[in-house]
């Protein structure tokens, strides 16, 4: 049984997600695990180098140097030194292919969607070949693990810390206000008359107006008031 079920490479500075391992695992723990990996993601700048977020069937590791981190999900029974190993070939092999400027430009997820191939060939390698082939790197992580532990978090405690869920304040939405129309009144129909006759009479003057003007060009008529014109 494979114990790295999924990796994924993200920015450090806003948790962007820039490559990932395919998924072949729909459990609702696993789903759900997921779920929390991306939350994690956005909080990564708060936390050093190396970490764990322990469950009752997963952990999540991450790993993250400069603005990249690499991120996994191992069942329980996946030793530390075997995930933070994996972890670390992983960021090399990205930093390798990458550098920092196209990384820091990268505006939309998993924009280094060739990447994914050689995440799943690390993957496949460190699940898959004897642990005695690895015996020299995890020997080298495991004596770094004893002088810098990683920090270790449960998975609640990627969900919501003081207050923030995802990454982002909870919002308290109030509910809006409610607005009734009143009905028309005989008042309003009456003003509503009036104002549409007044424009009916404005129009016809508009084209009394034109029809003196275009038979006499050399009078000017003027409006002087509501019934009077004055002609000149």
């Amino acid at each position: 049984m494979s114990m790295i079920l999924f990796a994924c490479v993200v920015r450090v500075r806003d948790g962007l997600p820039l490559s990932a391992s395919t998924d072949f695992y729909h459990s609702q723990d696993f789903l759900e695990c997921r779920r929390r990996l991306k939350t994690l993601a956005l909080r990564l700048a708060r936390y050093p180098g190396r970490g764990s977020a322990e469950g009752l069937d997963f952990s999540i590791h991450f790993s993250s140097s400069r603005d990249v981190a690499c991120m996994a999900i191992c069942s329980r029974q996946c030793p530390a030194a075997m995930a933070f190993c994996f972890l670390e070939t992983l960021w090399w092999e990205f930093t390798a292919s990458y550098d920092t400027t196209c990384i820091g430009l990268a505006s939309r997820p998993y924009a280094f969607l060739e990447f994914d191939s050689v995440i799943q060939k690390v993957k496949w390698h460190f699940n898959y070949v004897s642990s005695t082939q690895m015996e020299s790197s995890l020997e080298k992580i495991q004596e770094e693990l004893k002088f810098q532990p990683p920090v270790v978090l449960t998975l609640e405690d990627t969900d919501v810390a003081n207050g923030v869920m995802n990454g982002h304040p909870q919002m308290h939405l109030e509910p809006a206000p409610n607005f009734r129309m009143e009905p028309v009144t005989a008042l309003g129909i009456l003003s509503l008359i009036l104002n549409i006759m007044c424009a009916a009479l404005n129009l016809i003057r508009g084209i009394h107006l034109a029809e003196h003007s275009l038979q006499d060009p050399g009078r000017l008529v003027l409006l002087v008031g509501p019934n009077l014109m004055a002609c000149f």
